[in-house]
């Protein structure tokens, strides 16, 4: 979406009836160690402003470093100067938004060593020096309970489940003994079974079925959104 300029067909389609959208940013680099691009973040909040959405979003992970540009979100050492990192980059880019924040921890395949907190201190503490929402992904809770271990539902129980802005909930694969985050498979049972562990605990206001490619058959779709609907509580879509 360019920031000045009418906006795409679809986009312009779902503001006309009223389809609340979120603009979801992935190359902000939050947790690097040099200060946020003011360029991304002027785009970010051009897009905002254009949909005049409710909120933006973006991911609790590095993408460059010395100027090299990873091309993928990665994980952040748990560490009081990395969570210093998050805070500062996150307050420079709230200065300029329009509208509220919401922040996503990601899917990793790996831990830093000597963490210095773990991921429920270490989400909490920038959120609440921050006072930015929290963009859960269920999804990614399941994959790093499976490649990085630990309890998902003990997660939830100490994670600030009255910041959440909205879910992610996404399908993904075993390859090679890791699980991973793919958006291009059907929703797994053991996601919507957290799923209904959240919402057991708080119900967010709202959950969205992330979906990137192989999309299948109509009815299929429907089916899936039907069942994280029924999951979570939420009237069926279809």
């Amino acid at each position: 979406v360019a920031p000045a300029g009418p906006l795409p067909d679809g986009l312009a389609e779902l503001r006309g009836r009223g389809v609340d959208v979120v603009p979801h940013g992935v190359r902000l680099s939050l947790g690097g160690a040099e200060p946020v691009d003011r360029a991304r973040v002027a785009h970010l909040a051009g897009v905002a402003a254009a949909l005049d959405a409710p909120l933006v979003s973006e991911h609790i992970a590095f993408v460059r470093a010395g100027g090299l540009e990873a091309g993928h979100l990665l994980p952040l050492p748990r560490s009081r100067e990395a969570v210093a990192a998050v805070v500062a980059n996150v307050r420079r880019t709230q200065a300029e938004l329009p509208v509220p924040l919401a922040l996503e921890p990601i899917a990793a395949l790996f831990d830093w060593p000597d963490d210095e907190l773990d991921e429920a201190d270490f989400l909490t503490e920038i959120l609440d020096a921050t006072d930015a929402l929290l963009l859960l992904d269920i999804a990614n809770v399941h994959a790093n309970a499976r490649n990085r271990g630990g309890d998902p539902a003990a997660l939830l129980d100490r994670l600030p489940l009255e910041r959440i802005a909205y879910v992610h909930v996404a399908g993904g694969a075993e390859h090679g003994g890791f699980y991973h985050d793919t958006h291009t498979d059907p929703v797994p049972e053991a996601v919507l079974d957290l799923v209904r562990e959240l919402c057991a605990r708080r119900r967010p206001p709202a959950l969205l079925l992330e979906r990137d490619g192989h999309y299948p058959p109509a009815a299929e779709l429907r089916g899936e959104l039907d069942a994280l609907a029924a999951a979570s509580g939420h009237p069926v879509v279809t």
